[in-house]
C-alpha cells in the first residue's frame, strides 16, 4: 500500500529545477527562486539529498581558479537532467541574461565539477538498450547518442505526432517514451496564445521510431503542465499530480490514494525515483490566502515527501512511534536515529513568496 513516510521543511527552494537520483542520493540543479539575481552569471548550484540520513547538502562551487570552472553551466531554470550510466547530462533552460542554452553539459557525480561537451522547458528520458537519451522540446524531435556526442533528428512514422508543447513529461518504459500534458498552442509553432492542455497519452517507439496513438481506456485525467512523471514499476508510469497510475500494457489510468500527510497540489516540483520510493521535493503553489485559481500570488516551496511504494514492516513500525509519540529511551540506537532523521527538518532554505508563475 502506498504511504508518505517522509515530510521535512528546510530544503533548497525551487521551482522549474531538474533532478536525477543516483544510488541513495538525489541530485538537484539549479532551478528559479523568488529574489535570486538570474541576470548575474554564476555557476549553477547543485544540492544533494541523502536519502538514508535524509539531510540537504550543497556541492562547493568550482574554484574560479581551477581550468574546469570554463566548464560550469551559467545558473538556470526549465533545464532537463538525465543519467547515462554514472553521467548526468544537463540541457537546455535559460537565465534572465543569457537566454535558453543550447550547449550540452556532463556532471560527474564522483567530482565537484560539470564537465562542458537552447531549450526552455524541455523534458528529456533515457532509454537504456541502446544507451541513448532522446529529447524533445517546444518545436522539435531530437536524439542524443553519448557513445557518438552526436545529435540526430529521427524520421518518423505512424500517426500523427505529439502537438509541439512545453512544460510535459517524458518517461521511457522498456523501448517506448510516454508523452503526456504540457502546454501547446492552437497554431502550433504560431504562438496564438490560444493555449491547448491536451490530456492524452503519446507513444512514441524507439525500435520502428513509429509515433503510436494508445486506446485509453476507462477515464483521463485532465489535461496538465508542469506536472513530473516517472517510471514506478515494471510496465507502469505514474503521472503525478494527482497521484495518478497508467498501467502501460493496459493503457488504464488509476487513482491513487497515498496513506499519510502528502504535498500540496503544486506544479514544477521534481520527482526521482529511487530503489521503492519517489522523492518529491520543490515547486510552486497559490499562497494558501488567495486560492488555487490565483497565479499572480505564489509560494515557492522548500518543502521534500517520500513516496513509499511498499513500506516494509520495519517502516510502519517507525511511522507509529511518530504518529503516536511513543517512548524511544528501549529502543536500539540505530532506530533512534532514524527516527530523528525521518523528523528533522533541513536549514538549506526558508519558504519564501514567489510571483514567477
Amino acid at each position: 500500500m502506498l504511504r508518505w513516510t517522509v515530510s521535512l521543511e528546510g530544503g533548497p527552494r525551487r521551482v522549474n529545477h531538474a533532478a536525477v537520483a543516483i544510488g541513495h542520493k538525489v541530485f538537484s540543479f539549479g532551478g528559479y527562486c523568488s529574489g535570486e539575481d538570474y541576470s548575474t552569471i554564476r555557476q549553477i548550484d547543485v544540492h544533494i539529498f541523502n536519502i538514508v540520513s535524509m539531510r540537504w547538502t550543497k556541492l562547493l562551487p568550482t574554484p574560479c581558479t581551477s581550468p574546469c570552472v570554463k566548464d560550469v553551466p551559467y545558473m538556470r531554470y526549465g533545464h532537463t537532467a538525465v543519467v547515462v550510466g554514472e553521467t548526468v547530462y544537463i540541457w537546455g533552460g535559460r537565465n534572465d541574461t543569457e537566454g535558453a542554452c543550447n550547449v550540452l553539459f556532463a556532471f560527474d557525480p564522483s567530482k565537484p565539477f560539470l564537465i562542458n561537451n537552447g531549450r526552455v522547458n524541455v523534458f528529456g528520458c533515457v532509454l537504456e538498450v541502446p544507451p541513448h537519451e532522446v529529447r524533445g522540446g517546444w518545436k522539435e524531435w531530437n536524439g542524443w547518442d553519448p557513445a557518438s556526442y552526436m545529435w540526430a533528428r529521427p524520421k518518423t512514422s505512424g500517426t500523427l505526432p505529439a502537438r509541439w508543447r512545453d512544460f510535459h513529461s517524458a518517461t521511457f518504459i522498456g523501448p517506448k517514451m510516454f508523452v503526456f500534458g504540457g502546454r501547446a498552442d492552437l497554431l502550433g509553432a504560431a504562438h496564438s496564445n490560444h493555449e491547448i492542455y491536451c490530456n492524452r497519452i503519446k507513444v512514441f517507439d524507439t525500435e520502428s521510431d513509429t509515433w503510436l496513438h494508445p486506446t485509453i481506456n476507462g477515464f483521463s485525467p485532465e489535461g496538465r503542465r508542469s506536472h513530473s512523471a516517472c517510471e514506478l514499476l515494471a510496465n507502469k508510469c505514474t503521472i503525478c499530480f494527482c497521484t495518478m497510475l497508467c498501467t502501460a500494457e493496459t493503457m488504464t489510468w488509476t487513482q491513487l490514494r497515498p496513506i499519510g500527510k502528502g504535498p500540496c497540489c503544486r506544479r514544477r516540483q521534481c520527482c526521482c525515483v529511487a530503489g521503492s520510493s519517489a522523492v518529491l521535493f520543490g515547486g510552486t503553489s497559490p499562497c494558501p490566502d488567495h486560492g488555487m485559481g490565483d497565479d499572480f500570488n505564489l509560494m515557492d516551496h522548500s518543502d521534500l515527501y517520500v513516496l513509499d511504494f511498499a513500506p516494509s514492516l520495519k517502516t510502519l513500525c517507525k511511522l507509529a512511534v511518530i504518529h503516536h509519540g511513543l517512548d524511544q529511551s528501549a529502543l536500539p540506537q540505530d532506530i533512534r536515529w532514524e527516527l530523528v532523521a525521518m523528523t528533522t527538518n533541513s536549514s538549506i532554505s526558508r519558504p519564501m513568496l514567489s510571483s514567477h508563475g
